[in-house]
Formats: structure tokens, sequence, C-alpha cells
């Protein structure tokens, strides 16, 4: 078999295994949900699991392997014996990219120089540099570029919901115009797809997310530049990449002249999603290959080949440029980004946001930020929506890490799914028992809109709705003078602060829409002691502790 026929194999089971791991990540995507039989496999975050600059930087940032995945080294592995297959043949943010390539045109392609390597693709590896220093000083953003992060967010909190939106609207719009052509009707066609979408493909109520304009105008981004440069994230941004690269720059798989003669007709340039220089096999970079084997199948000649050398020679290929200069450079501004994002005093403990309210297990968030990749696995997974990409709430250092926005969702008493399927144990896997008693933050009431302070009426929602058997929320029969002068008694709500753990529930129902009565903030978390505003109570036996004897407001309840 000759070299092209072989590469031709191998380029249509590289094209399948794509596919195939595509699928498979929309597919854990999409599974990431609350569970029939309660407890979500671990096989949801594979793609995590195997991600080596997840696991470096997040070893790195936290000083721990506790949380991680050592099938990152197999990742590794891997690249050290075939180069850069991972990128080429599984990162479905890649595969992705290759479709969006596959729509220029070969007379695109063919133009001369558009395609070639440039001094450009050095960015990544500076990036890398700079993030792995950052990391290093405390701060980790690498989920911020990390493909797997990136697409996974991208689509958990904007691509599904969106699908799920037009999916509606559209079913919506059919079923309630019907139009018909003589006995057909349009909707008896779309009803079943419509049901079929909605219970067995998307199977979770829709989602909204705030802030997932941002996250998709940036995806879209990063999307479309392929049509500008084939795989242009890759080439250029990517350091997940970068960092195999540098693991593949002995690969024991080269190209090399094969036994055909060079015709000089640079297709195998074109067909190089990477620009690793094929045409140039005495200066071809096994940094930058992705292993697709696109150069040899378009090989007319058959002058080029994959071929089997000893890792301990050194390899007749080119080198990629990167100056110390640049390198230091890049570790001076990963050690700026650090200064930068922890400048502002909430992200030096000095101050609480009350809007930061973290889900149940989330580490103190000095460790909590060392950890968290803002993937979005437990936004997705949360049933009821509670959970949100952060904005400015825990500062820059903390931008698309999950905050608890009560007007949107509130943390449900019998679900612990978000510790269960963080894939770096940001969020602590807490037994279902140890979540229930967990302080995410504290209720506070508006006596200028509550119903029962403000307008002299009975309101109970908030008290029916709070999840707590003895319950949180408790009521206070008062006196009021009406307008008339008669009196009347209503029931006014309290807070009993050793009990609430600020699921956000009674906000989430308040009657009030716009700005609820009832409002949840940070405050009395159970991951900071410096943020609670009640001092513990004594007990009866001399020790000072919470919960046992205690009164509405944190003090022993009387005879």
């Amino acid at each position: 078999m000759t070299a092209r026929k072989r590469a031709l194999l191998l380029v249509w089971t590289r094209r399948v295994a794509q596919g195939a791991f595509l699928l498979l990540f929309l597919a854990l995507l999409l599974a990431a949900r609350a569970p029939a039989d309660g407890t979500p496999g671990r096989l949801l975050g594979i793609f995590f699991d195997i991600d080596p600059l997840i696991f470096l930087a997040t070893w790195i940032s936290a000083r721990s392997l506790e949380g991680l995945s050592l099938l990152a080294l197999a990742t590794v592995l891997l690249t050290v014996l075939l180069g850069r297959v991972f990128c080429g043949w599984v990162c479905p943010f890649g595969t992705l990219h290759n479709m969006i390539t596959s729509i220029r045109t070969r007379k695109e392609r063919l133009r001369e120089g558009r395609d070639a390597y440039s001094g450009w693709q050095r960015a990544k590896y500076f990036l890398l540099v700079g993030l792995a220093v950052a990391a290093l000083l405390g701060v980790h953003w690498v989920g911020v570029f990390d493909p797997l992060s990136l697409f996974y967010r991208s689509t958990a909190t904007a691509l599904i919901p969106a699908a799920q939106y037009a999916t509606e609207s559209v079913s919506t719009a059919v079923y309630r115009a019907d139009p018909r052509a003589g006995p057909l009707s349009l909707a008896a066609l779309t009803e079943p797809v419509y049901r079929f979408l909605r219970d067995d493909l998307f199977v979770a109520k829709r989602a909204a997310f705030s802030g997932s304009a941002l996250i998709f105008v940036l995806f879209l981004a990063a999307v479309l530049l392929n049509l500008a440069r084939p795989r242009f994230w890759c080439r250029y941004v990517c350091p997940l990449g970068a960092l195999l690269g540098l693991v593949a720059k002995r690969t024991p798989l080269r190209l090399a002249a094969s036994s055909g003669e060079c015709g000089g007709c640079n297709l195998c340039r074109v067909a190089c999603p990477a620009a690793a220089q094929p045409e140039k096999p005495g200066e071809w970079l096994p940094a930058e290959c992705f292993g697709c084997w696109n150069c040899v199948a378009a090989c007319r000649q058959n002058a080029i080949d994959f071929r089997w050398e000893s890792p301990f020679a050194k390899p007749k290929a080119g080198s990629i440029d990167l100056s110390r200069r640049a390198l230091f450079a890049s570790a001076l501004g990963g050690a700026a980004g650090f200064l930068t994002l922890r400048m502002a005093p909430l992200a030096q403990g000095r101050t609480f946001s009350p809007e930061l309210i973290r889900p149940p297990g989330a580490r103190a968030e000095d460790e909590f930020l060392d950890r968290c990749v803002q993937c979005g696995m437990c936004m997705k997974a949360c049933p009821p929506n509670a959970l949100h990409p952060a904005s400015l709430e825990a500062g820059l250092a903390g931008i698309w890490t999950p905050v608890l926005v009560p007007r949107l969702g509130y943390c449900e008493f019998e679900c612990n799914l978000c510790g269960e399927v963080c894939p770096t144990g940001a969020i602590r896997p807490l037994p279902l028992a140890e979540k229930k008693t967990t302080r995410i933050g504290l209720a506070t009431f508006d006596t200028t809109r509550c119903i029962p302070y403000a307008y002299g009426r009975d309101c109970i929602v908030c008290e029916e709705h709070c999840p707590i058997p003895t319950k949180a929320i408790y009521f206070v029969e008062t006196p009021i003078r009406l307008r008339d002068g008669s009196s009347l008694v209503v029931k006014q709500p309290r807070i009993d602060p050793e009990l609430c753990t600020g699921c956000g529930i009674c906000e989430n129902v308040c009657p009030f829409k716009d700005r609820a009565a009832v409002r949840v903030t940070s405050a009395g978390e159970s991951r900071h002691p410096g943020n609670r505003p009640f001092l513990p109570f004594r007990r009866e036996d001399g020790g000072y502790g919470e919960e046992t004897g205690a009164g509405p407001y944190g003090y022993p309840a009387g005879p």
C-alpha cells in the first residue's frame, strides 16, 4: 500500500473518530442533569479529566492533586508517542474548527502564502507561559482559554438554551397558526419532532443564563475566525495546544521525505490545517502538527510520509523560535495579571460581595478560585437554573465562575449535583445531609416592601416555600392601626439565622418580581467565618457553637 492510500484510510478513520468524540462530548453535556437514580456518573467530566492543561494549572494553583484525575497523564503519554493527535483526533472544539474551515473554497486555500506558517503562531506559547505564572502566583485563569472549558461553557450557557428557545418558539408559532394544505397539517409534522427534542434530547427544562450574550459573542468570534485562517484558535491562541506542542517536539512519529519526488505543487501545505510546513520535510514543525495525515493524503507523488524514528535521535525538523526575551515578557505579563486581578479589596478578602453567593460545598474563595476552571458543568447540572456565570461579582479573577442568583433560581434542598459534577474539586461533593445544613447566605426582609410590614396585609408565600423542616421563616403576630383607625393583627415574617441556609427560594417566589421584598446575600456563609454577622451563642455546657438550644437570633432559647 502506498503512503497516500494508507494516509487516505487514516484520514477517514480520523474523521470518524472526530465525529464520535464530538457526539460523545455533546451527549455527556446534555446528560449533565438530575439523574433518575440520584447519582450522576463520573463519566460526565471525562473530557476535563483527560485535559493535561487543566490538570497542570490546577495542580500549580491549588498546590494539591485532590479532586484531580490522573487520566490527563494518558494524554501526555499519547502526545509523547504520536504528537498532537489529541488536537487532530479527539478535541471536540478542534473538530468544530475543522468543520467551519471546510467552508472555505479551494481557491481561497490555494492563495499564495495565506496558509503558510506565521510567527504569530508563537502567541499561544507566550499565553501559556503567562497563564502558568499567574496560576503559580494564585490566579487561575486557564479556564477562560482552555478549549474544552470554553466549548462546554459556551454550549451549556448559550448554545443549548438558544436552541431550546428557538425550538419552542417555532413549534409554538406553527401550532397556533396550524397552516394547512388541504387535509395536511404542518403542526401534525412538527409536534412529534418538538416532543422528541423536548422529552428525549434536551430533557431538562429551558434555562436562561445571565451574561450568556458575551460568552456567545466570544465563542462565535473564535469559530468564525476559521474563515480567515484554518483552525485559527488552534494555531494562534490555544494554550492546551501549546502545552501539547512542547511535549510533542521529539515525538518518534516524524514526517520525512519518501520514495516519490516532490513536484512543488504545495498541495500538502494547502491541506495542512496547522501550517506545520509539510512542504519542507527538513523544516517540518512537530510542535505545530496535529497528526491529521492530510498532507500525506494530499501528495499525489508519495513524496512524504510519517515514519518511526528513535525518540533519542535529533529530529530533522524546524523549530519554533521562542526567544528568551519574549518568554520573560510573557512571565512578567502573568505576574502583572496576578497583581491586577488581586489588587481589589474583594480579592484580598477585605470585604465580601453580597451578590457573591457560591454553591454549597464551594471552598473558601481563594481556594475556590485556585481550582475553578469556569467550565459551566455545575451550571448545566443545576435543576432550578440557580447557578450562573459571574460577571464582576467576584472581580475579574472570578469571571464566569458559578454564582447563585436567587431571582432566577434557588438551591434545591434535595440536590447536591453541583459538587458531584465539579471536575476539579472547587465545589466539594457534600453528602446530602451535610449539604442541607451548609449555609451559602442569609435572607433579610426589606420592610419597606414586604407586604405585611408595608401594606398591612398577610402574605405567607416565603414561609410556605421554605424547605427547612422546622422553617427558617416564622411569624410574629403584630397589631397595626389601619387608615380608618381600626386595628388589625397581621403576621409579620422573621428570619431565624440559625436555620436559614440562604437557599434563595424565598426571594425567588416573592410576589414582588421587580425587586423582591426578601433578599438573600452571602452573609453568614459557612465557608467564611469572617462573613458571619452573628457571634456564636453560649451553650448550656459552657462552650460555644451553633444549633443546639438556639433561639431565633442565635441566643440560647429561653425557658
